[in-house]
């Protein structure tokens, strides 16, 4: 459906936008009113285009005149809440916002800009898919679009998308789920198959922003009038890497007292009123935004991820609640260092798990694999991963957020093989044996530090 009102050729100082439904024009507008448009390369599409198919340059021409744009898409350099970046916006009214081969052009030399300039790329995309009238030569923009955010990506340049509504086809599988953070406009059509060629007895509901956050696809998702606070930060962040020196060791929270035994380090841990990652997140960060869910169908709530801003300088942070892990926890945490390490952000990892969690719907997903996707991208960082113990360190489902070489413990808190009771069960001890169990596997924070497992005690 053609977009009513073409919008105003420059961005409004104050939009008042009533649905995600928005022109190009109008949707760079939430962001920015410093905004210029880049030169179009050169060369035209011959008047029925390459396929020569009867009223397409007439389709092009009503497009053309209804919306005052040349193509489906808006590019330009902007400044948004100070930090100058490339705009990529599709213009939906412009035979759906679809991708032919002359957006293709557009799309191609706006990141050759953004790479030639060292600029952030941010797509504001609203799009039904690709241009049948090119045919499969509309289809293959989508390896040329591919390319080049492989391209921005390999110099260390961040990528943001904003799903307005809708974003389907080629478009969500390459400008938006290939972002390094997506956010959403409420209530947008998000999905890789458009309304008309689903199966009919399709759920509307899981072709949602909602449903692709809740999936794990969407970090978050952003009403209109919050769109340019949140997309300001997150750009803020992710382009103000500053120095590599290792993320500071966080100040340690709740009893400053050593456990005088392995079973009371145990309790102190699992104490509920002991303070919890997000305790710490909000001490140690003066702002932060979110990276939210694995990209592969999950969301772990107990895994908290994102950048944040520390004495002035950003740093990412993974960090575990007091839960046990899920496959998506691991996959997301993963994600995050992977994305901070291409960008040059020291990391922050906060341990506090029992345990990997070990239930059916954790095998089916993978939890096995996940855990050992995470070890590989701790393991094989460029950037400096710090870590604090602030709790439980259940076994390998803890020690994959840590940081070999650079890991802390807090006073209320241990690290141990097994859990205490597990261990007793496979050894066949009497209950009355847990507490000299849990002395024997030295998991206390001084025994830690004593073994070289963590560096020290901080707060003590």
């Amino acid at each position: 459906m053609p977009e009513p009102s073409p919008g105003p050729r420059r961005p409004s100082a104050s939009p008042t936008p009533s649905s995600p439904r928005l022109t190009a024009r109008r949707a760079i507008a939430l962001l920015t009113t410093d905004f210029t448009e880049l030169p179009s390369p050169d060369g035209d599409c011959e008047s029925d285009g390459p396929l020569n198919w009867q009223g397409y340059g007439a389709s092009v021409a009503r497009a053309v005149e209804r919306t005052g744009e040349q193509e489906s898409v808006v590019c330009g350099r902007a400044v948004i809440g100070g930090t100058p970046a490339v705009v990529i916006s599709f213009e939906f009214g412009f035979l759906g916002g679809s991708l032919g081969t002359r957006t293709g052009d557009l799309i191609e030399a706006a990141h050759a800009y953004a790479r030639s300039h060292c600029l952030p790329v941010v797509a504001l995309i609203a799009t039904g898919g690709s241009r049948m009238q090119e045919g499969m030569l509309a289809l293959t923009q989508l390896h040329r679009v591919a390319q080049q955010s492989a391209l921005t990506a390999s110099v260390g340049l961040p990528q943001l998308a904003v799903l307005r509504d809708p974003t389907t086809g080629g478009g969500w599988a390459t400008l938006g789920a290939g972002a390094d953070m997506i956010v959403a406009l409420p209530g947008a059509q998000v999905g890789f198959a458009g309304s008309r060629v689903r199966p009919a007895d399709a759920d509307p509901a899981a072709y949602t922003a909602e449903a692709q956050c809740a999936s794990g696809h969407v970090d978050a998702v952003v009403r209109a009038e919050d769109l340019r606070a949140d997309v300001s930060l997150r750009l803020r962040l992710l382009t103000s890497a500053g120095s590599a020196l290792p993320a500071p060791v966080p100040a340690a929270q709740g009893h400053m007292t050593l456990p005088d035994s392995g079973w009371d380090a145990v309790e102190a841990a699992r104490n509920r009123r002991r303070p919890r990652a997000q305790a710490y997140l909000d001490a140690y960060f003066t702002e932060r935004t979110t990276v939210s869910g694995d990209r592969c169908g999950g969301r772990d709530p107990g895994m908290l991820c994102g950048f944040g801003l520390h004495d002035g300088r950003t740093i990412a942070y993974a960090a575990q609640c007091g839960t046990p892990t899920r496959p998506s926890g691991y996959r997301t945490a993963a994600r995050l260092i992977r994305l901070a390490d291409r960008l040059g952000i020291p990391v922050l990892t906060l341990v506090d798990t029992p345990g990997a969690a070990n239930d059916a719907a954790a095998e089916a997903a993978g939890a096995g694999p996940a855990i050992a996707e995470l070890f590989t991208a701790v393991a094989t960082a460029r950037i400096p991963v710090t870590t604090l113990l602030i709790g439980e360190g259940g076994s390998g489902g803890a020690l994959a957020l840590a940081a070999p070489d650079n890991t802390w413990a807090t006073p209320s808190s241990y690290f141990s093989v097994i859990a205490p009771e597990l261990a007793a069960a496979i050894l066949k001890r009497p209950a009355s044996e847990l507490r000299a169990t849990a002395d024997e596997l030295q998991l206390k924070p001084q025994d830690l530090t004593a073994l070289g497992v963590v560096r020290g005690v901080v707060g003590v």
